[in-house]
């Protein structure tokens, strides 16, 4: 794991305690830890200033392929697995609850703005949605024919967003569940999306070599951004959604 500085670009520390492929990365809200989840079946936290590694999280079994905290509580964060799970935990590195639903590996989890739901997509080609204070889920979402790799919330938490391998955007109403839309074009799996902060457009970005912006209230596709010799899994908006980044497998 490499943090930056972004005004300089020069590499502040190396974080290497995994012993295995680091899948995925996140900062608290507060910006003071960074969370990063493994192939070593781990979770750790870091010091995002000294680099110091704080916690391991010892709990799964296989692959953690996500990681997230808590918007509202810098000291709640969440991860899921290649070993079917989700799990709650807090800075100090304690599992608060295991959440057990999906049929097979959990690729995305993600928290809503409010830090009260979680939604979370499998390759068992279903989004859930989980009471994060009951660890229940109360909504199964169907209708992706293929495993779902990504989902994400908007800024207001109205709409909720995935995407897979059946090369797919689905675009569902948080509250009722509605899937409003299904954004095709791109021509293999989907592998990243995100919204831009002011919820308006939506990035979704494949194996197919393109990165897509989309209007993300009318579906319309507004531009296709290429320039990968080889897939893209990774894309991103800046804060003040002017910039995006993206990352490939072109290194």
């Amino acid at each position: 794991i490499k943090i930056w500085d972004v005004q300089t670009g020069a590499c502040l520390h190396t974080l290497s305690h995994h012993s295995g492929k680091v899948y995925s990365v996140a900062f608290s809200p507060d910006g003071k830890t960074i969370a990063s989840g493994s192939e070593d079946h781990t979770i750790k936290l870091w010091n995002a200033s000294s680099g110091e590694c704080l916690a391991t999280l010892k709990e799964h079994t296989n692959w953690v392929w996500s990681v997230a905290f808590n918007p509202i509580d810098p000291h709640r964060l969440v991860s899921s697995s290649a070993d079917g799970s989700i799990k709650l935990w807090d800075s100090r590195g304690e599992c608060l609850q295991t959440l057990i639903g999906h049929t097979s590996q959990v690729y995305s989890v993600r928290f809503s703005p409010n830090g009260q739901i979680l939604a979370s997509s499998s390759e068992d080609q279903t989004v859930k949605l989980w009471d994060v204070h009951t660890g229940q889920c109360f909504e199964t979402l169907k209708g992706h024919s293929k495993k779902v790799y990504a989902v994400r919330f908007s800024p207001d938490g109205k709409t909720l967003a995935s995407s897979g391998e059946d090369r797919t955007i689905k675009l569902w109403n948080s509250q009722t569940s509605e899937c409003l839309r299904t954004l095709t074009g791109h021509i293999s799996q989907v592998w990243s999306i995100s919204f831009s902060p002011d919820g308006r457009s939506l990035l979704s970005s494949s194996d197919d070599q393109a990165v897509r912006l989309w209007d993300a209230t009318s579906g319309k596709l507004l531009n296709v951004l290429q320039g990968y010799a080889r897939g893209v899994y990774a894309v991103a908006f800046s804060a003040d959604g002017q910039t995006v980044a993206s990352g490939g497998d072109d290194n």
